[in-house]
């Protein structure tokens, strides 16, 4: 008798998500006895009258693993547990229809759930779990700040493509004179930043685990300008904040999303540094949503197949209620709890920032011999 599979991509859109698409629906046929479908923008598609499912075949699979973005389609506002609902007189009200989730994918007769993303998504699956949902977490999100893996699919092509346009933005700061400053995404976390100001050659990086005195940001572009290099990179994280100051928000009216949004802390950097003195001329780069897109990269490619692969054989195996995690340089399993509890965030001893200490990188909170 042939099982059934279903497959839900939520959150943020990813580089590498649908090499796990693919290596769940490859693996599974190889096995045999499996039939893998995907529900249209994450759990919403299991609402629709009928189901809008698509099945999954190795055809239909064929060379997604080079795309972009997830052919399954994805939303950050489909939370089952806390849906929107707009009233009749315009106000709004949530409503939990998680048993009702747990209900139809069961009537459809799935076996289990292998549920693609970050740490909301997973904090879905956690509960839906305990509600008796057959389900197995994929890590997902470049800001790669999940706890109990070493780095989730995503981050990596993120990382590159932040260190891509700080590389085309030295030049144009050394041919002007200017500081660049590069706003980066991450939100509570500061490993994208951290990366791309590593390897694209920053003088100053920003990050929320180090609250910033813009004093010492200021010295340490002047720094560089008396040295007569006469240009300098800035990257700062979306989270980023001054000591005893608060993080920089975007304000949004969208109804189903709960999330606050960070953003602009570039501009509001920048004019901390004008209103501080700075003489040098300053410009602002937000790279926001262009970390998300484009194609993944080979590391975000293999690792995307790793997970898809090993979260079916979880499937095929009964072993539900965990999440794919990589450690080292294996591909292993966690329970949700060793994951979700807290955020992975960068410590004060971590080698990479005291590498990038060893190098001059300012974090603006101390001084730079």
């Amino acid at each position: 008798m042939t099982k059934k599979l279903l497959i839900v991509t939520g959150g943020g859109d990813c580089p590498g998500l649908n090499a796990v698409i693919r290596g769940v629906v490859k693996r599974a046929s190889s096995v045999g006895g499996w039939e893998v479908y995907g529900s249209i923008e994450s759990f919403s598609g299991i609402f629709q009258d009928p189901p809008e499912l698509r099945l999954l075949t190795s055809e239909t699979v064929a060379r997604i693993h080079v795309q972009g973005g997830t052919i399954l389609l994805t939303t950050n506002k489909g939370n089952p547990l806390s849906l929107s609902h707009v009233r009749e007189d315009g106000t709004v009200e949530t409503i939990d229809r998680g048993d009702e989730l747990v209900a139809r994918i069961r009537k459809a007769g799935f076996e289990g759930v292998i549920s693609i993303g970050g740490d909301g998504s997973q904090q879905i699956s956690r509960e839906l779990s305990k509600r008796g949902l057959p389900i197995i977490g994929v890590p997902k999100t470049i800001d790669n700040d999940l706890e109990g893996t070493d780095y989730t699919f995503g981050f990596q092509t993120a990382v590159q493509t932040a260190t891509d346009a700080i590389d085309r933005l030295v030049t144009t700061a050394e041919s002007h004179n200017r500081v660049m400053i590069v706003e980066v995404m991450g939100r509570g976390a500061g490993w994208i930043a951290l990366h791309a100001a590593l390897s694209g050659g920053a003088e100053v990086c920003l990050i929320p685990e180090i609250p910033y005195d813009i004093k010492v940001v200021k010295a340490r572009i002047e720094k560089r300008f008396a040295a007569k290099r006469g240009y300098s990179i800035v990257v700062v994280a979306e989270g980023a904040h001054p000591i005893n100051g608060s993080i920089t928000t975007i304000g949004s009216a969208e109804v189903g999303r709960n999330v606050v949004r960070l953003g602009g802390v570039a501009y509001a950097l920048s004019q901390q540094l004008k209103d501080a003195g700075l003489e040098a001329d300053i410009r602002e780069t937000v790279l926001g949503h262009l970390l998300r897109g484009g194609s993944p990269i080979a590391f975000d490619r293999i690792l995307g197949t790793q997970f898809g692969v090993h979260a079916f054989d979880l499937a095929a195996a009964g072993s539900f209620g965990r999440l794919v995690s990589y450690k080292g340089t294996s591909v292993t399993d966690i329970p949700f709890s060793d994951a979700l509890d807290r955020s992975k965030l960068i410590s004060q001893d971590h080698q990479l920032l005291q590498t990038a200490r060893g190098i001059g990188i300012s974090f603006g909170d101390r001084e730079v011999d």
